[in-house]
């Protein structure tokens, strides 16, 4: 006779599979493109283009789109801003790898922006190069372009060893001249690379852009155009001379020796404007006590000369963004004398964000406060509202989705997706505002750095900034959650304190024991809270989207709010391992990284273990 506790799981196990179906049916592999085919499937004129612009470095915290009218006109006015866009990973590399591929960088092992855990040659090396998103356009019937920056450590020495897979026409960015704005490095198609010495790296860009926006509007086929400037990141001379750290250049110690960072720097046309804009001086900005955790606490209050040049910094920023609003104008006006705007998606975003003095930083990311991980999202296109804002949660996981989605391409076999389409039309944002996940994973693996000369007598580079993080943002809840590879952790409740200033679990002990949280006390919701982490941190597709049915497969939790039944309270609070770190690492280790959620983690019912139900 089978055990109870055989016939339990074998019922729920049932209803998960019956609950699996359903959500195949209803996954975006069976959408239909939001533009119609009039003349029947197979016509694939009348599927639509997609622009797709990606800024290096942009916030969505320090107010950069206020600076960018002609974005406001041709995108804010004229389509929809997701205001609540979270990047997973707060550095370039791995954010961008995530972008092309709709994966966690946990799934992807590119954790950095260089070799051995990062950079083009790990994107290579972990066979996604015929795994992500301009492979399966083009297997979709689209011709596929891109020009400026792909990934970090793409260089003049290893472009074509093998060149990047899936465009049909390139024109790449490329290290050690990825970051100097005067003396860029382009490499078209299979050709050799070209200096543009002299030449201002975004109008150089402007140009290509236009001119493959000319050669896709020549073929039948519809395309898709990558355009990628490096604005409004600080400028980096590699291998430098020691003299080139003077005026405002700063030399970081460590393994970043070889490199001088300076401001974003400017077209000629724009370098007065914007004299006397300062950094946002919000709460979190270069409060009197110190905050966060970590080597964050450790931080100094900022004196004087560094405010005067973060505000350099942000100027710097702002002016360099210029050139970017340009060129989304002349895109639009390109797309609009070739007659095909109407028939167009432009999709604005940023790989990560920035901060400059919250917390005391100096200028910098990789950190999962919301200054490094909310950055700018913004669709306009057929179908798209226009001069609408939703607050709905979206991923940098959810982008390749979206816009296989909205083409009305079916998931790819080898896609594995952790990510789900993002709601483009008016009726789907206002079902998404009831049933979409409330919840982003953040993880982060490595080094900060110290992109600012602020802190003269310190090392640039900070160690064990290593963590697991989330957020949850709905009607009831706006919360950020961290466990540091110190075993250090966070909680911020961002309704009443939005700059992260008071980390709840370091109240004293009475304190703590004595808080509530929406009348829940701290250690019920932080239960929660690490359990719903210790699913992220090594979700794969599905799990990602729908984590709280991994630990409760009967489908009865579905958020938060369904988690804090008194009910599960024994099983959070007592029975479930917790996350922690083993010791601090560079990249995904996993023998670093505690408890794995698939070997150790339990399931809500008799204590079963993960493993028990798959």
């Amino acid at each position: 006779m089978l055990a109870p506790t055989t016939i339990a799981v074998a019922f729920q196990a049932l209803a998960l599979f019956a609950d699996s179906a359903q959500a195949i049916l209803e996954s975006p592999a069976n959408q239909v493109p939001l533009v119609s085919d009039s003349d029947g499937v197979g016509n694939t004129a009348k599927r639509p283009n997609v622009v797709f612009i990606l800024t290096d470095d942009q916030d969505a915290q320090m107010q950069s789109l206020d600076y960018m009218p002609l974005l406001k006109e041709h995108l804010l006015e004229k389509g929809t801003s997701y205001k609540r866009h979270y990047c997973t990973t707060a550095i370039c590399c791995p954010a961008r790898v995530t972008i092309w591929t709709g994966r966690a960088a946990h799934n992807t092992n590119v954790t950095d922006v260089s070799p051995p855990h990062g950079g083009f040659p790990k994107f290579l090396s972990q066979g996604l190069n015929e795994r992500y998103l301009p492979v399966w356009l083009q297997d979709e019937g689209y011709n596929t372009y891109y020009a400026g920056k792909l990934f970090n450590a793409h260089t003049t020495d290893n472009y074509k060893s093998p060149h990047a897979a899936g465009w049909n026409g390139s024109d790449f960015l490329l290290d050690p001249f990825t970051y100097s704005y005067m003396n860029s490095t382009y490499q078209r198609n299979r050709d050799p690379p070209v200096s543009y010495e002299g030449s201002y790296t975004t109008d150089v860009l402007a140009e290509k852009a236009l001119g493959f926006l000319d050669e896709a509007a020549s073929f039948d086929e519809p395309f898709f155009l990558g355009i990628s400037p490096i604005a409004p990141h600080i400028n980096v001379w590699e291998n430098a001379a020691v003299d080139d750290a003077a005026n405002g250049g700063v030399r970081p110690m460590g393994e970043l020796k070889d490199l001088v960072f300076t401001p974003a720097v400017p077209a000629e046309r724009h370098k007065h404007l914007f004299e006397d804009v300062k950094v946002p001086r919000t709460e979190n900005y270069n409060p009197d006590s110190p905050s966060g955790a970590n080597w964050i606490s450790q931080l100094p209050k900022l004196g004087e000369d560094s405010e005067e040049l973060f505000d350099h910094y942000y100027r710097s920023r702002l002016r360099a963004l210029q050139s970017v609003d340009e060129l989304i104008e002349g895109v639009v006006d390109r797309l609009e004398e070739l007659g095909i705007l109407d028939n167009t998606y432009i999709i604005y975003t940023s790989d990560n964000g920035y901060h400059i003095g919250q917390h005391r930083l100096p200028p910098g990311k990789t950190c999962s406060i919301e200054e490094d991980i909310n950055v700018p999202l913004i669709i306009r296109g057929p179908g798209v509202p226009q001069n609408h804002v939703t607050e709905i949660v979206t991923t940098h996981t959810d982008l390749a989705p979206t816009i296989l989605g909205l083409i009305g391409g079916r998931d790819p076999f080898n896609a594995q997706f952790d990510g789900t389409p993002i709601p483009l039309t008016r009726q789907d944002l206002a079902e998404a505002g009831t049933d979409r996940q409330e919840h982003v994973n953040v993880e982060f693996w490595g080094i900060g750095v110290d992109e600012g000369r602020v802190h003269p007598t310190l090392e640039s580079i900070f160690a064990n900034n290593t963590y697991k993080a989330l957020r949850i943002i709905s009607e009831s809840w706006d919360l950020y959650y961290s466990v540091w590879c110190t075993n250090e952790h966070e909680l911020y409740d961002l309704k009443t304190d939005p700059g992260q200033l008071n980390n709840l679990l370091t109240l004293p002990s009475e304190d703590v024991a004595s808080r509530t949280l929406s009348g829940y006390s701290l250690s019920k919701v932080v239960s929660r809270l690490d359990s719903l982490l210790l699913v992220l941190k090594t979700c794969k597709e599905e799990v990602c989207v729908r984590p709280w049915e991994s630990l409760h497969p009967d489908g009865a939790v579905r958020s938060l709010n369904d988690a804090l039944s008194a009910e599960f309270d024994k099983f959070y609070l007592e029975e479930q391992v917790k996350v922690s770190f083993d010791r601090c690492e560079t990249g995904h280790l996993l023998d670093a990284e505690g408890p794995q959620f698939d070997t150790q983690g339990l399931v809500y019912r008799h204590g079963l273990p993960w493993s028990a139900w798959t």
